[in-house]
């Protein structure tokens, strides 16, 4: 049987090697993996962990058992150096692994704030790892005084767990409005209003000049002339897909590892999967920072290996957790030219719905998992129902898939 290396033991990694197991793949696995940790779920490290509310067993996706009885060679701690296509190994240290197929789930990185202005001060903090949730999580005392850079989900998640804990919370995005980049108005107002309601100040076309401090940061100045003492910061200003090594071993990229329909790239020996990785979509190439694209694609792409000849299709759907808040979404709303409102009976709850000429692109639903459930099962057979409808509460959503 044939030799597997997978490089990247996140979310994408465990379910590739799971899914090989469970369809039969007999051959040999080698899971590689930078932290010292057992692969784990990030999302709560920016919610619940960073809370108190989880403990860390609880973040693992399997416990070690699992990989020991799956015959998983699964190396912790461990960085690959290089990949070797001619020779068909990886590096690891001063040994060589290898391999006879190879799959890439190298995830993503944080953006970090340029040294120049003080990104490399002690106390400013990325929210990615279980390593950052460590570092800043002691920070999180009443009183403390945060400045968070990034207006997207990272940060106000970040945000709702700090004004949860009684922190003094300001939050600065460069850009007109919070959720600029992945949601509509409607949304970017929802959240501004929760927020504000839990004492965030929140600054909108506010850009970051500097960080100040001598070795700790203690201060910020900001585009408009302000300043803030600060005892830490945390940034979420996005993040950049791992691709170094994939482009370093002359690898294919476009916004990402490139993979075609089925997950390969252009060495047809090795495949990506996750955070990592753009496929074709629509006629272009799209990537997608999401748990659930890293465990649908990265299954779609064990099935491949083992010869389901299977393209991936992406059914995009997101949640975040912000204080007492679920948002749930489906679809992507990127090109809408209309949004429907539709309210809902229970407080806090409501719905934006995303048309562009009439089609129904995507689903942003706050406490209501009627409509996301509804709204996903639509977007996902294609159909469209009539906006009117949608917006009139009085109208079974469950009619619309009549």
């Amino acid at each position: 049987m044939p030799d597997i290396v997978v490089v990247g033991a996140g979310q994408a990694g465990a379910s590739l090697v799971a899914r090989l197991r469970k369809d039969g793949f007999e051959g040999r696995i080698t899971l590689i993996g930078q932290e010292p940790a057992l692969p784990y779920q990030r999302p709560p490290l920016s919610k619940a962990y960073l809370l108190g509310d989880m403990e860390l067993e609880r973040l693992y996706l399997r416990p070690r058992h699992f990989y020991d009885e799956a015959g998983i060679d699964l190396r912790l701690g461990a960085s690959v150096d290089a990949i070797d296509r001619a020779a068909r190994t990886v590096h690891v240290g001063g040994e060589a692994i290898p391999y006879d197929t190879l799959v890439l789930t190298t995830g993503s990185a944080p953006r970090r704030l340029p040294a120049a202005i003080g990104g490399d001060l002690e106390g400013v903090h990325v929210v990615r790892d279980l390593a950052d949730a460590d570092a800043m999580g002691p920070r999180f005392g009443p009183g403390a005084r945060v400045l968070i850079v990034g207006g997207g989900y990272i940060g106000l998640e970040a945000a709702a767990v700090a004004a949860t804990k009684g922190l003094q919370v300001t939050l600065v995005e460069m850009s007109s409005r919070i959720l600029s980049r992945v949601a509509a108005p409607e949304t970017s107002d929802f959240f501004r209003a929760l927020h504000s309601e839990h004492g965030v100040d929140i600054r909108e076309g506010v850009g970051l000049e500097a960080l100040t401090g001598e070795g700790h940061v203690s201060g910020a100045r900001l585009s408009d002339g302000s300043t803030l003492d600060v005892e830490f910061v945390i940034v979420g200003v996005g993040i950049a897909p791992g691709t170094a090594l994939a482009e370093a071993a002359g690898l294919e990229i476009d916004n990402g590892i490139a993979v075609d329909a089925m997950g390969r790239t252009s060495d047809p020996a090795i495949w990506a999967a996750g955070d990592c990785a753009s496929f074709p979509y629509k006629g272009a190439r799209l990537r997608l920072e999401s748990v659930p694209n890293a465990i649908d694609m990265a299954e779609c792409v064990a099935e491949n290996i083992m010869g389901a000849d299977r393209p991936y299709v992406p059914k995009p759907w997101f949640w975040s957790d912000q204080y007492e808040v679920k948002l749930q979404i489906a679809g992507l709303g990127a090109g809408y030219d209309r949004i429907v409102t539709r309210p809902a009976l229970a407080a806090r709850s409501v719905s934006f719905w995303y048309y562009a000429a009439g089609k129904l692109l995507a689903v942003d639903a706050m406490n209501d998992p009627r409509a996301y459930m509804v709204g996903k099962r639509l977007i996902e057979a294609g159909r469209s129902p009539d906006p009117q409808a949608v917006a009139d509460p009085q109208v079974d959503l469950k009619s619309l898939l009549a």
